[in-house]
């Protein structure tokens, strides 16, 4: 618009110059001439001050229309399913566990949407394995972001949690682990990483010195795998077991190894009580059903294994032999409850204790939405300030600071021949009794 005044006007003076020039232009035409210069420099100010106030006009038009197309697009973010990236394993060694977490999730999921979802929006699980493998693990958890995810769950190894952790804290989503235990996971500084079925190995040796001490007994052996979880157990265990005045023999396996006769006839000699087969989880079935070759005639703890597995594994074996800890209590009535419905449904023949704790990981994450939004900083904020009683936990979900467990409580059990309670169990003839609770937890502290 400036431009096109200013022409005009340099138009009109140069007409003017031509009538001078070729008419020989008297005092008034000069006078004239002169007129039109001034009028083309206040033209020129002038111009520049309505094109200065166009030009802002034109901005704030600009700005509105990007004002009300945010608006639009948070209107419309409303609508949109709450993300939530299940990484877990579902090949490789740890894929009995990562059954069960994605199920556990998506059963969730199903209930809070079929109640209307979070104030109407629809939670959506985002499913990634992670192969049981480290470096698939970062692969998947960085597509997991891009999928616009507000946090994952689901971890099983703790080489996978040891991969990701620094991702979680790093991207400040929150990064709910369920069976990786290694105490190194967690810092002082942690604020994104909650473990939820599984405290940190030296937490989970007490309750089996306290077991073992209840119980009498004088000599534990353990099967340790080679990897952070087993060393971090291994640890954590020889310091447990002789303030309770057990004497601990401990055998060190690779994490694939599943012929495990050398290691257990070096624990036979020894005369073990009790074997913790804690320390190694893929190895669970296998050390129980080679013990039970050897004459081992003692009870064999697992690793907060899948117990489906265990079974098929062991088979007949297991029933009378092999103990577990659990964050699940199988003798709650509402366990009972939410697992009849997960067996109907998911065809899966028993609720392991991972589908638990995933079962109420969704729940805090869509409470966590309901309260502080989709802003991943402020869901992890919120979420250390709360405790979750939910179906089927030993115990609440709460973290300290750093994302421990605050009030871990496990139960240890042993298999029995059944029957199950009607409806809980389609996995095979066998069921669960109860050995020993203990006390809530002291929360490990980093670096102790």
């Amino acid at each position: 618009m400036r431009s096109k005044r200013r022409s005009v006007w340099l138009a009109l003076l140069a007409a003017l110059a031509l009538i001078a020039a070729s008419c020989g232009a008297d005092d008034a035409v000069e006078e004239a001439v002169e007129d039109v210069e001034e009028a083309v420099e206040e033209a020129s100010d002038g111009g520049d001050e309505e094109g200065a106030e166009e030009e802002s006009m034109e901005e704030e038009e600009a700005d509105s229309e990007e004002a009300m197309e945010e608006g639009d697009d948070a209107a419309a973010g409303s609508d949109e399913p709450i993300k939530i990236g299940a990484l877990t394993s579902l090949t490789g060694p740890f894929t009995s566990w990562g059954l069960h977490v994605e199920a556990g999730l998506k059963m969730a999921a199903d209930d809070i949407n079929a109640a209307g979802g979070v104030d109407g929006r629809m939670i959506e699980i985002i499913v990634a394995d992670d192969q049981s493998d480290a470096e698939e693990a970062v692969v998947q958890f960085e597509r997991l972001l891009e999928e616009g995810v507000v946090a994952v769950a689901g971890t099983i190894s703790s080489g996978v949690g040891g991969a990701t952790v620094g991702l979680a804290e790093s991207n400040q989503v929150p990064l709910f682990l369920s069976k990786a235990g290694s105490d190194a996971l967690l810092t002082a500084d942690s604020r994104y990483t909650f473990r939820t079925c599984l405290p940190a190995g030296p937490m989970l040796a007490v309750p089996w010195a306290q077991y073992a001490n209840d119980r009498g007994f004088t000599k534990v052996g353990q099967m340790i795998a080679d990897y952070a979880w087993g060393q971090s157990f291994l640890a954590a265990s020889e310091p447990v077991f002789s303030d309770a005045g057990v004497e601990l023999q401990s055998e060190i396996a690779p994490v694939p190894e599943q012929d495990f006769t050398t290691y257990l006839r070096s624990l036979d000699e020894f005369g073990p009580e009790l074997i913790l087969a804690t320390g190694h989880p893929p190895g669970s079935g296998p050390i129980l059903a080679q013990a039970a070759d050897l004459g081992l005639d003692v009870n064999v703890a697992g690793p907060g294994s899948s117990m489906t597995a265990v079974l098929e594994a062991a088979g007949d074996t297991a029933i009378g032999r092999y103990a577990d800890h659990s964050c699940a209590n199988y003798f709650s009535d509402d366990y009972a409850e939410l697992a009849a419905r997960y067996v109907a449904d998911t065809g899966l023949g028993f609720m392991e204790d991972d589908a638990v704790a995933m079962y109420a990981v969704v729940n805090a994450v869509a409470d966590a939405v309901a309260n502080a939004g989709d802003d991943t900083a402020a869901m992890a904020e919120y979420l250390h300030g709360q405790s979750y009683t939910s179906p089927g936990m030993a115990y609440p979900l709460a973290w300290t600071e750093w994302g421990e467990l605050a009030q871990a409580q496990m139960v240890l059990v042993a298999v029995n021949g059944g029957p199950a309670p009607d409806g809980l169990n389609e996995a095979g003839d066998w069921w669960v009794d109860e050995l020993f609770t203990s006390e809530p937890l002291e929360p490990y502290v980093p670096g102790s």
